[in-house]
């Protein structure tokens, strides 16, 4: 038995990428080695460090650009892969998240100075509000930090070079728990992904994250209802016929659910967390609403936020709609895109797949969903 697994492993062809270099002061340390996903950071491989800190990962190279980090604890260093390269990184760890050296692509130098510029942006932020300011100057003193922020970024970055792969990595940065740049409600900030989302449509036409890309904009660019769709020329065919961004996510089962998939019935899409003193109650609420329209053509998808997965999985196991479950939590960009603030919070969508109302919109739920049915 020994013998065939080697023989089967001498066998594996599969294409890879390599990440190798040393992480000082760092003995005994876990570092893991995670690929960044659409939908959540998945573990590729681990080592747990000696004194020397030197490490060599090997992992299934990727068909397109695709984004991964080095990651100790809290401490992280980004980088992209879009082939069978080696990056070579070498840091200490007491200051790994910014003074790192990669020995990469040009793409991966601007990302790090993405990362310490975010770094930095943060702290900026954090110590305005650990002043006494006014709430009123405090708002638009972060106000004019995030405008210079993204002033720089865009010039210097995303319509420099929209598609690099730093330039994805910039649209999607958070300070404080939210992105940076608005896909929704500014039509500024529609503009970066409409650029970016064109030109990772014609390097990656088939990718998913350029699929996802188009959608975010094409979303944005309805909302804002600029005129930016001129500008940019998508082709609203690539959004799949659809006037939400998808979300996809793994039910108990582990299966992926689109939302998307549910074109053709009413849906109300529902961010919670079950682990929550009120969720019992409010499924209970939610079961007699759906037991009253399901054959009609209703239909919940309902997203978990909880960070604990096996108290999800065991209150979702006997519901019958749609539960999956964001492993990122009120961190997720699904969060983020959708505008979602206070949990839980709702939304209505028609059946073609138009996102109608939100629960602040919304008086009395049963006669919305009637009007929609």
């Amino acid at each position: 038995m020994g013998l065939a697994l080697v023989t089967l492993a001498a066998c594996d062809n599969t294409p890879k990428f390599g990440v190798e270099g040393s992480i000082t002061d760092a003995e005994d340390k876990v570092l893991y080695l995670e690929n960044v996903g659409l939908e959540s950071v998945n573990t590729l491989d681990s080592i747990k460090l000696k004194k020397s800190g030197d490490f060599d990962f090997k992992a299934e190279a990727p068909s397109n650009t695709e984004f991964y980090r080095l990651r100790i604890e809290d401490k992280i260093i980004n980088f992209t892969i879009d082939s069978t390269e080696t990056v070579k990184i070498n840091a200490d760890l007491h200051t790994m998240p910014t003074d790192y050296v990669i020995e990469a692509s040009e793409a991966n130098q601007k990302i790090k100075e993405l990362a310490i510029k975010q770094i930095n942006l943060e702290k900026a932020i954090n110590a305005i509000s650990n002043t006494k300011m006014a709430i009123g100057d405090a708002q638009d003193s972060v106000k004019a930090i995030l405008t210079r922020y993204k002033d720089d970024v865009k010039r210097n970055y995303i319509f420099k070079d929209p598609q690099d792969p730093s330039s994805y990595f910039a649209l999607f940065q958070t300070v404080t728990g939210y992105l940076i740049f608005d896909p929704v409600n500014d039509k500024k900030d529609v503009q970066c992904f409409a650029a970016v989302a064109t030109s990772w449509d014609n390097k990656f036409p088939h990718a998913n994250r350029a699929i996802n890309l188009h959608n975010i904009a094409i979303r944005g660019m309805k909302n804002v209802r600029g005129p930016v769709v001129k500008e940019v020329e998508l082709d609203p065919d690539k959004i799949h016929e659809t006037d939400i961004i998808n979300i996809s996510l793994p039910d108990i089962k582990g299966e992926i659910r689109n939302l998307t998939d549910l074109k053709g019935k009413v849906v109300l899409l529902d961010f919670t967390i079950y682990n929550h003193t009120q969720s019992a109650q409010r499924n209970m609420l939610l079961r007699e609403i759906y037991d009253k329209y399901k054959d009609q053509g209703f239909e919940i998808f309902q997203i978990s936020l909880d960070t604990d997965e096996h108290f999800w999985k065991t209150n979702a196991d006997n519901l019958p709609w749609v539960c999956v479950r964001d492993a990122n939590g009120i961190y997720s960009t699904n969060v983020t895109i959708y505008g979602v603030s206070t949990i839980p919070t709702f939304f209505l969508i028609d059946r073609d797949n138009t996102l109608n109302k939100r629960n602040d919109d919304i008086k009395d739920v049963e006669t919305e969903i009637q009007k929609l049915l």
